[in-house]
C-alpha cells in the first residue's frame, strides 16, 4: 500500500489550498480515509475523515472551512482548505485505515500559511 500526498506549498493567510491523497495497493472507498496534521511541538492530530459510507467528520477548528472529498475513480482523496490561517501550518498527512484497524500513512505535505 502505497498513500501519495501532494499540494502543500505557502498561501497568505485567507487563501485556499487543495491537497490531494492518491492510493495504490488499497481502495479508498472501501475504507476510512483520513487527514491528520502535525505542527511543530504539536501531537498529529485528526482535520478531516471520510467513511466508506460517506460519514464525515471534521475538526472543530475547521469546520466550515476544509473540505474533505474522494474521487472513486482516480481512487484520490481531497482536502479543499479554504479561509486559511497561519495556525493551519503544519505537515498534513493523510491516513487510510482499514475495517482489520490495519493503519497506513502518507509521506506528509508541508502547507505554511503566512500572514
Amino acid at each position: 500500500v502505497q498513500l501519495q500526498a501532494s499540494g502543500g506549498g505557502l498561501v497568505q493567510a485567507g487563501g485556499s489550498r487543495r491537497l490531494s491523497c492518491a492510493a495504490s495497493g488499497i481502495i479508498f472507498s472501501a475504507n476510512t480515509v483520513a487527514w491528520y496534521r502535525q505542527a511543530p511541538g504539536n501531537q498529529r492530530e485528526l482535520v478531516a475523515r471520510i467513511t466508506s459510507g460517506g460519514s464525515l467528520n471534521y475538526a472543530d477548528s475547521v469546520k466550515a472551512r476544509f473540505t474533505i472529498s474522494r474521487d472513486h475513480a482516480k481512487n484520490t482523496v481531497f482536502l479543499q482548505m479554504n479561509s486559511l490561517k497561519p495556525e493551519d501550518t503544519a505537515v498534513y498527512y493523510c491516513n487510510v485505515q482499514t475495517w482489520s484497524s490495519i493503519s497506513y500513512w502518507g509521506q506528509g505535505t508541508q502547507v505554511t500559511v503566512s500572514s
